[in-house]
């Protein structure tokens, strides 16, 4: 897989993949905690922002292979820091500095593998050349060579 728009695409694939499945895994702990009423209850604006956050990966899955270079390479860049430092600000600053208890260890293991791999994406946009981007648009047709005919 040479092709820089297909790996970026792969990456936000494999971040969202890890994202929902921690969530999965938070929801799990919730329901099988002994009294349901000290879950969590968020207010709508905490489930709005949540959800715009996983769109960022989503609609990223799809831009990645239509954007253009430019455009592309600059959403990578700007989508990629966005969700690293929120993912990895809510996850790891708050036990950091006592604000709140740590999270699973399960949580903890995911937040981990998507914070890296957003940096991975960050640093893929950051590096990839516009010269790569050209020559992997162009389209080679081979021509057949010449005096060769079939019988």
């Amino acid at each position: 897989m040479h092709d820089t728009k297909e790996r970026l695409s792969l990456f936000w694939l494999f971040a969202l993949l890890n994202y929902l499945y921690a969530d999965c895994t938070a929801l799990f702990a919730i329901v099988g905690s002994p009294n349901l009423s000290d879950a969590p209850h968020f207010p709508p604006w905490v489930l709005l922002a949540s959800s715009v956050f996983m769109e960022i990966p989503i609609a990223m899955i799809v831009a990645c292979r239509l954007l253009p270079f430019r455009p592309n390479r600059l959403a990578n860049i700007i989508a990629g820091a966005i969700v690293t430092l929120i993912n990895g600000g809510l996850t790891f600053v708050p036990p950091l500095v006592g604000a709140r208890t740590p999270a699973l260890p399960a949580y903890l293991f995911f937040a981990t593998i998507e914070t890296v791999c957003t940096s991975v994406i960050v640093w893929q946009a950051w590096t990839w050349s516009g010269v790569e981007a050209a020559v992997s648009s162009e389209r080679i047709v081979r021509q057949p060579k010449a005096g060769i005919t079939s019988s």
